[in-house]
């Protein structure tokens, strides 16, 4: 029988935890405030979101799963969760979670969740997944929705700041998982997973990895340029950006043997660093001048 860490497990926590965390970023960095219990409940139904697609992408893709050393004892094909349960569950939280963010917060935030959800489990997980290598470079658009719906949960609509963040993981992520598959290929390759080390090649996937990070690099450092984050914030993105490269680079020139997995484990693990630090610092230092400036506006208001 079924664990409740079973169904832990089916809601993807750690897939979770980067979408409320980011999700908040968004939220905090909005111009306009929200309250807490408003705050928490926006958070709750998208961590609530999040897993839905999670329990719904473990759903669909058990065959695969089983495939994989990787995911092979995930509970759907482990057998400890039936696979119409998988269903059922994703679903019932899907339309709880969107349902009760148009009711208590806003119905844009609600249906921007209902989008994200949608886009991973229908055009991700059971089109792109399954027919293209550059699935992850679309389907990565669903990691990336949750600052947009952190700021649309607390404005009502989208700004730039928002546009930003979305643009940073989007273009984070294909660097990110593509030196994940570099080094899991063969896992990808039984499987049947047509990811591009096994459609095109480790070359051509190192060279995507290489370009994808140059345009990730200056975007990354965009919310400082554009005076929504701080010096701090300006010298973490430098700093990480540089680096990213530098990996980058080392995986590009490392094409075989153990170095070369190396580089591409190394490359992976300082990604999921990067991406932390910069919505981090975003989080502690994000938008001083952005809400001083309102701030000056709205005393002038006042003295008028």
């Amino acid at each position: 029988m079924a664990s409740v860490a079973d169904y832990i497990t089916l809601l993807k926590p750690r897939v979770m935890s980067l979408v409320v965390f980011t999700a908040f970023v968004g939220m905090m960095m909005a111009p306009d405030g929200m309250h807490p219990v408003t705050a928490l409940t926006a958070l709750l139904c998208i961590a609530v979101g999040a897993g839905a697609a999670g329990a719904l992408n473990m759903w669909y893709d058990a065959d695969i799963d089983a495939a994989m050393v990787r995911t092979v004892r995930r509970p759907v094909p482990a057998g400890k969760i039936a696979p119409a349960e998988a269903l059922v569950f994703g679903l019932a939280l899907s339309v709880g979670s969107v349902g009760m963010f148009g009711l208590i917060v806003n119905w844009l935030a609600a249906a921007l969740l209902a989008f994200t959800i949608f886009f991973y489990v229908v055009i991700y997980t059971m089109w792109l997944k399954r027919s293209t290598p550059q699935s992850i470079v679309i389907g990565g658009a669903a990691g990336a929705f949750p600052p947009m719906i952190g700021w649309a949960a607390a404005t009502g609509g989208i700004g730039l700041e928002a546009l930003i963040l979305f643009l940073i993981i989007f273009f984070w992520t294909p660097p990110h998982f593509w030196a994940l598959s570099l080094y899991r290929i063969e896992d990808f390759a039984r499987a049947g997973v047509p990811v591009l080390p096994v459609v095109s090649g480790v070359i051509e996937t190192r060279r995507q990895i290489f370009f994808y990070t140059l345009i990730l690099a200056p975007i990354g450092v965009m919310p400082w340029v554009l005076g929504h984050a701080g010096p701090v914030y300006g010298f973490v993105s430098l700093a990480g950006g540089a680096l990213m490269l530098v990996l980058t680079l080392r995986v590009k020139a490392l094409t075989e043997g153990g170095a070369a997995e190396q580089a591409a484990r190394q490359l992976f693990a300082f990604s999921i660093l990067y991406l932390f630090l910069l919505f981090a610092v975003l989080l502690i230092e994000g938008n001083p001048a952005h809400l001083g400036f309102r701030t000056v506006l709205n005393v002038q208001k006042g003295q008028e």
